[in-house]
Protein backbone atom coordinates (compact mmCIF):
# COMPACT_ATOMS: atom_id res chain seq x y z
CA UNK A 1 0.00 0.00 0.00
CA UNK A 2 1.59 3.26 -0.82
CA UNK A 3 1.04 5.39 2.02
CA UNK A 4 0.23 9.66 1.23
CA UNK A 5 0.32 12.36 3.41
CA UNK A 6 -2.95 12.17 4.68
CA UNK A 7 -2.18 8.35 5.97
CA UNK A 8 0.92 9.24 7.13
CA UNK A 9 -0.33 12.02 9.28
CA UNK A 10 -3.07 9.67 10.50
CA UNK A 11 -0.76 7.15 11.60
CA UNK A 12 1.28 9.66 13.45
CA UNK A 13 -1.49 10.69 15.39
CA UNK A 14 -2.91 7.67 16.64
CA UNK A 15 0.00 6.63 18.20
CA UNK A 16 0.41 9.49 20.01
CA UNK A 17 -3.50 10.01 20.56
CA UNK A 18 -5.23 6.54 19.93
CA UNK A 19 -7.57 7.40 22.31
CA UNK A 20 -9.16 9.95 19.58
CA UNK A 21 -12.70 8.82 18.17
CA UNK A 22 -13.01 8.88 14.48
CA UNK A 23 -14.62 12.53 14.51
CA UNK A 24 -11.25 13.84 16.14
CA UNK A 25 -8.91 12.38 14.27
CA UNK A 26 -10.73 13.51 11.26
CA UNK A 27 -10.53 17.18 12.66
CA UNK A 28 -6.76 16.14 13.40
CA UNK A 29 -5.42 15.30 10.22
CA UNK A 30 -8.25 17.81 8.22
CA UNK A 31 -10.48 15.35 6.75
CA UNK A 32 -14.49 14.71 7.56
CA UNK A 33 -15.20 11.67 9.60
CA UNK A 34 -16.19 9.45 6.65
CA UNK A 35 -12.84 9.68 4.24
CA UNK A 36 -11.11 9.31 7.55
CA UNK A 37 -12.42 6.03 8.97
CA UNK A 38 -12.39 4.63 5.23
CA UNK A 39 -8.49 5.45 5.10
CA UNK A 40 -7.91 4.26 8.96
CA UNK A 41 -10.31 0.94 8.20
CA UNK A 42 -7.85 0.53 4.94
CA UNK A 43 -4.49 0.94 7.03
CA UNK A 44 -6.04 -1.72 9.55
CA UNK A 45 -7.08 -4.05 6.66
CA UNK A 46 -3.40 -3.75 5.04
CA UNK A 47 -1.97 -4.93 8.69
CA UNK A 48 -0.04 -1.06 8.76
CA UNK A 49 -2.01 -0.54 12.01
CA UNK A 50 -1.39 -3.93 13.52
CA UNK A 51 -3.09 -3.60 17.07
CA UNK A 52 -4.26 -0.85 19.57
CA UNK A 53 -3.09 -0.86 22.95
CA UNK A 54 -2.49 1.35 26.23
CA UNK A 55 1.11 2.23 27.33
CA UNK A 56 1.25 1.66 31.01
CA UNK A 57 2.83 2.96 33.88
CA UNK A 58 5.40 0.45 34.85
CA UNK A 59 6.01 1.52 38.58
CA UNK A 60 2.33 1.90 39.49
CA UNK A 61 1.91 -1.64 38.31
CA UNK A 62 4.79 -2.63 41.07
CA UNK A 63 7.31 -3.20 38.13
CA UNK A 64 10.45 -1.98 39.83
CA UNK A 65 13.17 -3.70 37.39
CA UNK A 66 13.87 -4.08 33.67
CA UNK A 67 16.51 -6.22 32.54
CA UNK A 68 18.39 -6.95 29.34
CA UNK A 69 19.20 -10.63 28.80
CA UNK A 70 21.52 -11.95 25.91
CA UNK A 71 21.06 -15.69 25.53
CA UNK A 72 23.11 -17.90 23.92
CA UNK A 73 22.10 -21.68 23.13
CA UNK A 74 24.20 -24.57 22.94
CA UNK A 75 22.91 -25.45 19.54
CA UNK A 76 20.65 -24.33 16.73
CA UNK A 77 18.47 -26.97 15.66
CA UNK A 78 14.94 -26.00 14.77
CA UNK A 79 13.58 -27.83 17.72
CA UNK A 80 16.09 -26.46 20.00
CA UNK A 81 15.22 -22.79 18.67
CA UNK A 82 11.61 -23.64 18.31
CA UNK A 83 11.39 -24.79 22.25
CA UNK A 84 13.36 -21.88 23.26
CA UNK A 85 11.08 -18.87 21.46
CA UNK A 86 8.08 -21.01 22.72
CA UNK A 87 9.30 -20.78 25.88
CA UNK A 88 9.58 -17.28 25.66
CA UNK A 89 6.41 -16.66 24.48
CA UNK A 90 5.03 -18.08 27.15
CA UNK A 91 6.83 -16.06 30.15
CA UNK A 92 5.00 -13.46 30.94
CA UNK A 93 7.75 -11.28 31.89
CA UNK A 94 9.42 -11.38 28.68
CA UNK A 95 7.94 -7.95 27.24
CA UNK A 96 10.18 -8.41 24.38
CA UNK A 97 11.92 -11.24 22.80
CA UNK A 98 14.46 -10.17 19.47
CA UNK A 99 16.76 -12.82 17.26
CA UNK A 100 20.27 -10.93 17.48
CA UNK A 101 23.51 -10.91 15.15
CA UNK A 102 26.70 -10.95 17.50
CA UNK A 103 28.27 -13.00 20.37
CA UNK A 104 24.59 -14.34 21.46
CA UNK A 105 21.65 -15.21 20.14
CA UNK A 106 18.41 -13.56 21.40
CA UNK A 107 17.77 -10.04 23.36
CA UNK A 108 15.36 -10.51 25.77
CA UNK A 109 13.33 -7.63 27.39
CA UNK A 110 12.23 -8.85 31.01
CA UNK A 111 10.22 -6.80 33.91
CA UNK A 112 9.95 -7.81 37.42
CA UNK A 113 8.93 -6.61 40.66
CA UNK A 114 12.59 -7.00 41.90
CA UNK A 115 15.92 -8.79 42.13
CA UNK A 116 14.33 -11.92 43.63
CA UNK A 117 11.37 -12.11 40.54
CA UNK A 118 14.94 -11.69 38.69
CA UNK A 119 16.18 -14.44 39.93
CA UNK A 120 13.65 -16.32 40.01
CA UNK A 121 13.63 -15.84 35.91
CA UNK A 122 17.66 -16.16 35.32
CA UNK A 123 16.47 -20.46 37.37
CA UNK A 124 13.56 -20.85 34.44
CA UNK A 125 16.77 -20.18 31.95
CA UNK A 126 18.91 -22.24 33.35
CA UNK A 127 16.52 -24.61 33.14
CA UNK A 128 15.85 -24.51 29.62
CA UNK A 129 18.39 -27.25 28.31
CA UNK A 130 19.46 -25.60 25.44
CA UNK A 131 20.38 -22.08 26.96
CA UNK A 132 24.36 -22.00 27.08
CA UNK A 133 25.23 -18.89 28.39
CA UNK A 134 23.50 -16.05 30.09
CA UNK A 135 24.57 -12.01 30.20
CA UNK A 136 22.85 -9.44 32.01
CA UNK A 137 22.11 -5.84 32.07
CA UNK A 138 20.16 -3.85 34.57
CA UNK A 139 18.48 -0.98 33.18
CA UNK A 140 19.09 2.23 35.68
CA UNK A 141 17.02 5.00 34.17
CA UNK A 142 15.01 5.17 31.04
CA UNK A 143 16.05 8.14 28.85
CA UNK A 144 13.45 7.36 26.26
CA UNK A 145 10.56 4.92 25.23
CA UNK A 146 10.10 4.64 21.29
CA UNK A 147 6.16 4.55 21.38
CA UNK A 148 5.85 6.16 18.83
CA UNK A 149 7.49 4.32 15.40
CA UNK A 150 8.96 6.72 12.72
CA UNK A 151 6.51 6.73 9.58
CA UNK A 152 9.54 6.31 6.57
CA UNK A 153 7.26 5.93 3.63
Amino acid sequence: MELDRIDRHILEVIQIKGRLSTTELAEEVGLSASPCARRLKKLEDTGIIDSYSANLNKGKLGIGMTVFVEVSLNNHQAESIEAFENRMLDTESVINCHVVSGAYDYLLEVVTKDLEGYELFTRLLQQIETVKDIHTHLAIRQVKTGRSLPILT
